[in-house]
């Protein structure tokens, strides 16, 4: 049977994936002692309710995030977000926290997904993990773009570095319908290639980012 890696956080009630979004809410909207009152004896249920913004735990961008003219969830071809063969480039943040085209060149990322592993999701539920975090270079998306890739993916706070206004990385990709995933986790598992990346979304309409359950399936 081959092997499934989770690359994803979980997500928990209060906890803050980006600075200055508000946290998710998770309770019950119907609890089980509540409804007890409902069904025969013996018989009980709980459903949940979630309160919580698009850009929560590990998440994946379309182009409609960043456009509005753009595809958003539920355009987006679903082969775009599952099977698609990954490779791994290695680029922790002890040796700089940007990542430039030179981390590419040497690879084939032509219709892969490309996943960014820096080491930063060590610092996840941390103040550190929100500031100086490691992120591409506009060169970087320029060269990722004209190269093919199908996706990218960094384990850290925002692939874009958010020291600035500017978003050139988000502009550069999602124009191409070059999907994004951030905030991913345990990519240091992972060989440098050799298996299937998936990061499938709900198809919601009108709505260009989203929670996704990110794994890797190794061959």
């Amino acid at each position: 049977m081959n092997r499934l890696i989770d690359l994803s956080h979980d997500i928990e009630h209060g906890m803050i994936t980006y600075k200055g979004l508000p946290a998710p809410v998770v309770c019950d909207y119907l609890s089980r002692e509540n409804s007890r009152a409902i069904y025969e004896e013996g018989t009980e249920f709980q459903i949940g309710r979630i309160d919580m913004v698009a850009n929560t735990g590990t998440y994946v961008d379309c182009p409609f995030h960043r456009y509005a003219d753009g595809k958003d969830l539920s355009q987006v071809a679903l082969e775009r977000f599952a099977n698609i063969p990954g490779v791994v480039v290695r680029a922790d943040y002890r040796k700089g926290i940007e990542v430039g085209r030179k981390y590419f060149e040497d690879i084939d990322v032509k219709g892969r997904a490309v996943l960014v592993n820096t080491n930063w999701s060590d610092f996840w539920r941390t103040d550190a993990y929100f500031e100086n975090h490691p992120f591409l270079t506009e060169e970087a998306a320029t060269f990722l773009r004209d190269r093919g890739a199908l996706m990218v993916g960094i384990d850290s706070h925002n692939i874009d570095d958010t020291r600035t206004r500017r978003r050139p990385v988000h502009t550069t990709l999602l124009k191409a319908e070059i999907l994004i995933v951030e905030h991913m986790c345990n990519l240091a598992a992972l060989p440098g290639s050799g298996f299937s990346f998936n990061a499938v979304p709900p198809k919601f309409k009108g709505v260009g980012t989203f929670p996704v359950r990110a794994y890797a399936e190794l061959r």
